[in-house]
């Protein structure tokens, strides 16, 4: 250390140093001019001070340590204790150097110098005059400089304005004294003893309740005038800080004794608690530190968690702040800052728990391992955002759980369906009233692992409100380039999320926010067939209701092709959630008659579901062709695929078309470019173009109250239309679809399977389809084709030429 000085640094004699009530004369007029008077040497010894700056005339004890000072102030006593003092820039500084030393300082005498009882050597130093440093000339063994005069330039004598300037400091400088408990009154009969008005402004502002800086900006102005003025708005502001204070400490001194009270109280408290074993709000904060040294985290965190913890030591218990604080550092304490759990790379095994877990599912098996392999070949990958799109029941959701078994990850699931709040995904601000994180930091802390499989589900079912976009929140965290640095409103810090596998599950890409879409891989989920859903009734949904209802299978036989029975018809959907339903009532029926001790055969019939079950839901099969314009179309719905009649008829007219059956825009217009194709190529169906205009056509699809809509019964419309005109009959067991156009093609459509599927079970043998679909076709499994054909189509005409017969229906319309 350099100078190290009591807080009130006052003017001591050397007596003083053992009696500290005898203060050392002031500086006389005579003085002070002798001290200008005397010239400034061109070099000069340079003692730094680190936290005080000496003044002109103003004496001051300093205790330095620093070796280099204490030999500057041993060989300047024993000479002509003359020396050059300047305080440095940057109190902090151990060792200066010429650059952290300030310009402008003081000339100064060593009046004593003593060697303290510890050891330290304390100098006594009055200033004399300033000077102003050129350059450092030598640094060892101490600081040199070569000096110049510091001009300093002073009102004339007699000035009025300046008199009642200098009257004013006194004035200021005695109220502060008077306000201030920790100024002795002593030092105001220093100040109304001065008669030097330059020694007044210099030894106020040597004892001013002031920054170092500011003390150097005001010895180095050169202007008296201006350094009064500058001295009297500082001593100003000090005043009304003091009255403020008093007057504060005026207003609470009756809450003081109540707060002593509580004090004595809290201290009696704490010492039955430490006679218990210690304070338990201590140990559990303790206990918090021990935990963070063992955290993860980076340096930022470290620091933000050590603050919030000293904020929260500082906290009294039973305020309503501390509850607050208590819950963000426990919650910064138990994420999972840098803890990972390590992925299995054991491809085969991986394998075996998806086939274990899913039937089928083949696109999402081979992508999953496509991911391991990646992982294992390179050790580092953004994790990918996958989106598993299809049906409901299809196991999209569960389908997680074994992707996490199989990456060795832990897993978390987030239910988005009707999220609305975008503070579910980002969390509230700590400043609001029950504020707590996201569910997204909420789900990672429960994982306890910063890289977990994460499943979004029904991200197509998120909300929107006044609140808030939930969808847009979630742009951030789906983001592989952004999701490093994940910011959650009430954690107040970058998250990384990166590591974290997404999965989202959706039933339809419509209602998802576009740039959320772009963000994800999305891989179709289709419906089951209906050998799927017999292999996952016997593998897994029947087991499964066993166990639950503690039925033993010996206890519980199905006879032949019951399962097929329920599954065509008592089920309609793509998945197989109903099926799950009606084997559970199934198995719940079997555990009645085991309880009720009832008499019951082993095996249960189809005979049996009836009783079980109530009437069946049949599809719809297909219905012969002995009508005209009777065809069966393939259609898609939600719950997968499904076969549909189009119904035309004609009556003597003028040739006005009118179209029933719930449909919706694109498939009336599907009606119209089928009917004007006809009339344009009447003489392909060897029809007069006349005909058009004398009959009426009415197009009708059954189940009015269901919706429909959609291009893909654009061919079945114009074969309908076609037979209803020639009154010829319709192929056996067919159906068709595909989009047809003015000019005449036929264009591909989508949902080939469900549609294949339905006909399938429908008991269609053949199916007409555009050639563009063949490539569905063929990523279909061979065995569930078993029994169809197909016919590839381009044109219109050839839909026509196939699929009707040149047999006309019985009882045929002359049409002419």
């Amino acid at each position: 250390m350099n100078d190290k000085l009591p807080l009130e640094h006052a003017l001591f004699s050397s007596e003083a140093l053992d009696n500290e009530t005898e203060l050392i004369p002031l500086i006389t007029a005579e003085d002070e001019e002798q001290m200008n008077a005397e010239s400034t040497p061109p070099e000069l010894p340079i003692l730094p001070l680190r936290n005080t700056v000496l003044f002109p005339g103003v004496v001051i004890p300093i205790t330095v340590g620093r070796d280099r000072s204490i030999r500057l102030i041993q060989e300047v006593y024993r000479g002509n204790r003359t020396l050059g003092v300047v305080s440095q820039k940057d109190s902090t500084i151990e060792e200066p150097h010429p650059e952290d030393l300030n310009k402008v300082g003081t000339i100064a005498t060593i009046i004593r110098m003593l060697r303290m009882p510890d050891g330290s050597t304390t100098a006594i130093i009055q200033g004399k005059k300033r000077f102003e440093m050129i350059e450092v000339i030598r640094t060892e063994p101490y600081f040199t400089a070569s000096v110049k005069e510091f001009t300093e330039q002073r009102p004339a004598k007699g000035e009025k304005e300046f008199e009642a300037l200098v009257s004013s400091l006194k004035d200021l400088a005695i109220n502060i004294i008077k306000a201030s408990p920790h100024i002795p009154t002593e030092a105001g009969f220093a100040i109304k003893n001065i008669d030097s008005p330059s020694f007044l402004v210099n030894f106020i502002s040597s004892n001013m309740n002031a920054e170092v800086a500011e003390k150097q900006r005001m010895l180095e102005v050169a202007d008296l005038r201006e350094r009064a003025k500058l001295l009297l708005a500082h001593l100003t502001r000090e005043l009304q800080m003091l009255e403020m204070k008093n007057e504060i400490q005026s207003k609470v001194r009756t809450e003081v004794d109540k707060q002593q009270r509580e004090y004595f109280l809290h201290q009696q408290m704490k010492t039955i608690q430490d006679e218990l074993g210690g304070n338990p709000i201590e140990q559990e904060i303790e206990e918090m530190r021990q935990k963070a040294a063992k955290k993860k985290w980076g340096e930022k965190v470290g620091e933000t968690f050590e603050k919030e913890l000293t904020k929260l030591q500082r906290m009294n218990p039973a305020g309503a702040e501390f509850s607050v604080q208590y819950n963000y550092v426990q919650l910064l304490l138990e994420l999972p800052w840098g803890e990972y759990t390590v992925d299995k790379f054991d491809l085969k095994h991986a394998q075996k728990i998806l086939d274990r877990d899913h039937f089928g599912m083949e696109k999402v098996k081979e992508r999953i391992i496509e991911h391991l392999a990646v992982l294992k070949l390179k050790g580092d990958m953004k994790a990918p955002i996958v989106c598993l799109y299809g049906p409901p029941g299809v196991g999209k959701t569960s389908l997680g759980k074994s992707m996490a078994e199989a990456l060795g990850r832990k897993y978390v699931r987030m239910s988005l369906g009707g999220l609305h709040d975008e503070a579910e995904i980002r969390g509230h601000r700590k400043t609001y009233i029950g504020a707590m994180p996201g569910r997204l930091i909420q789900n990672i802390k429960k994982a306890g692992t910063s890289n977990p499989l994460f499943v979004l589900d029904e991200i197509d079912k998120v909300g929107k409100d006044f609140h808030g976009d939930p969808a847009s929140a979630l742009l951030e965290v789906l983001d592989p380039e952004q999701n490093h640095a994940f910011y959650d409103n009430y954690v107040e810090l970058e998250y990384d999320l990166s590591n974290v596998m997404f999965v989202a599950t959706a039933n339809s890409l419509s209602t998802i926010h576009p740039a959320l879409r772009d963000r994800m891989e999305i891989i179709e989920v289709n419906g089951y067939t209906q050998e799927e859903k017999l292999e996952i009734a016997k593998r897994h949904l029947l087991p499964k209701q066993m166990r639950e209802t503690g039925i033993k299978p010996k206890q519980i036989k199905l006879g032949a092709g019951l399962l097929e029975a329920i599954i065509d018809e008592y089920t309609d959907e793509s998945g197989v959630r109903t099926l799950e339903k009606r084997i559970a009532k199934l198995v719940r029926y079997r555990a009645k008659q085991i309880a009720l001790r009832e008499k019951h055969g082993l095996t249960i019939t189809t005979d049996d579901l009836v009783k079980i079950f109530g009437p069946s839901h049949a599809r719809d099969k297909y219905q012969g062709n002995d009508v005209a314009g009777v065809v069966t179309g393939l259609a898609w719905t939600p719950t997968g695929g499904d076969i549909l009649f189009l119904e035309t008829s004609i009556t003597k007219g003028d040739g006005k078309l009118t179209l029933t059956g719930n449909l919706g825009d694109v498939m009336k217009e599907s009606a119209m470019i089928a009917l004007e194709y006809l009339k344009a190529h009447s003489d392909i169906l060897g029809l007069d173009q006349e005909v058009f205009k004398r009959w009426n056509t009415h197009i009708h699809v059954p189940e009015g109250a269901t919706p429909k809509d959609g291009p893909s019964a654009g061919i079945a419309m114009l074969t309908s239309l076609a037979s209803a005109f020639t009154q010829q009959k319709v192929r056996k067991f067919i159906a068709m679809t595909g989009e047809i156009t003015l000019r005449g093609k036929v264009l591909p459509v989508g949902g080939i399977k469900e549609k294949i599927l339905a006909a399938k079970r429908a008991g269609i043998k053949e199916i007409i389809l555009s050639t563009d679909n063949r490539k569905d076709i063929e990523q279909i499994d061979a065995r569930y084709l078993k029994g169809l054909r197909f016919h590839y189509v381009t044109e219109m005409i050839d839909v026509v030429r196939h699929a009707l017969l040149k047999e006309k229906v019985e009882h045929a319309l002359q049409v002419a």
